[in-house]
């Protein structure tokens, strides 16, 4: 029986600019960015992806430059979505459309509380063996979300905390993988929460990723099955991860890194496994 093809929901950078900051690598950058650059890099990404996936669009809009990220527009599991309520104010006029997206393809979309501060997949990851979320918070999702998360899914909520401003959303240090396997840099999250994460990824599942990795967004990486697509990762990583039994496909993002995202930031996807 075939198995069906994941879902990736992306969003051209037409707009895309870094001309605010809202996180530690954004600054310094509103000059340095090349748009044609950034769309020749997304095109790149959107297409090594779409041998594996099918890509859905949301269109752009005007004034929004970071809709490019559409990780960050909720987050997903079966028909039901979550969309975000920013931290940052320059993001909250995306919420309309990411809204509208989720409603316009058949989503049960959830009535976050808008004193609540939630963005989507950017803090909350499905794993990939367990079924549970891993559901970050400290600096873009506030733990007040997290019981309103494992309601409406009906999935259990593992909450992990972030401490180092530079790694802002889980999704920047935390990646979960097929069959289980995990790649994260443990200095991201407090004592508490990695014991969290060691009490539930046995030894061998668990891939570190040192602070160059990190730093070049190796976690910030998109699995599809044994595929993975990230912007860069050191000989000793992708050897790490070709033991685990994936195949490492580096796309340069660099543009991206400028705004603190890369190709996860970039891509959501639309279809989670779900629990038995």
């Amino acid at each position: 029986m075939a198995t069906q093809r994941d879902k990736i929901l992306m969003c051209p950078p037409d707009y895309f600019t870094v001309d605010y900051v809202i996180n530690p690598w954004m600054a310094g950058h509103d000059d340095s960015l090349n748009l044609d650059r950034a769309k020749a890099q997304w095109e790149t990404l959107r297409d090594g992806l779409g041998q594996y996936a099918d890509i859905e669009i949301v269109e752009p809009q005007p004034e929004l430059p970071d809709m490019v990220f559409t990780a960050n527009a909720g987050a997903v599991y079966g028909d039901k979505a979550i969309a975000s309520h920013f931290m940052p104010m320059e993001r909250r006029p995306e919420e309309q459309y990411f809204k509208a997206w989720f409603r316009d393809n058949g989503f049960e979309l959830l009535d976050l509380d808008e004193k609540i501060g939630f963005e989507g997949a950017g803090d909350c990851l499905r794993d990939r063996r367990g079924p549970w979320l891993w559901t970050g918070y400290g600096f873009r999702t506030e733990i007040e979300a997290h019981a309103e998360i494992a309601r409406f899914f009906d999935l259990e909520v593992v909450s992990i905390r972030l401490t180092d401003e530079r790694f802002y959303h889980i999704d920047t240090c935390f990646c979960p993988l097929t069959d289980g396997f995990l790649m994260y840099h443990p200095p991201a999250f407090d004592y508490e929460s990695r014991i969290a994460i060691e009490s539930r990824v046995p030894p061998h599942k668990r891939i570190i990723v040192d602070t160059l990795d990190a730093g070049n967004f190796a976690c910030n990486a998109v699995n599809i099955g044994d595929q993975v697509f990230l912007h860069r990762a050191s000989g000793p990583l992708k050897a790490r991860l070709m033991l685990a039994g994936f195949e490492v496909n580096e796309v340069e993002l660099s543009e991206f890194l400028k705004a603190g995202g890369s190709a996860k930031c970039l891509t959501l996807k639309l279809t989670e496994p779900l629990a038995d």
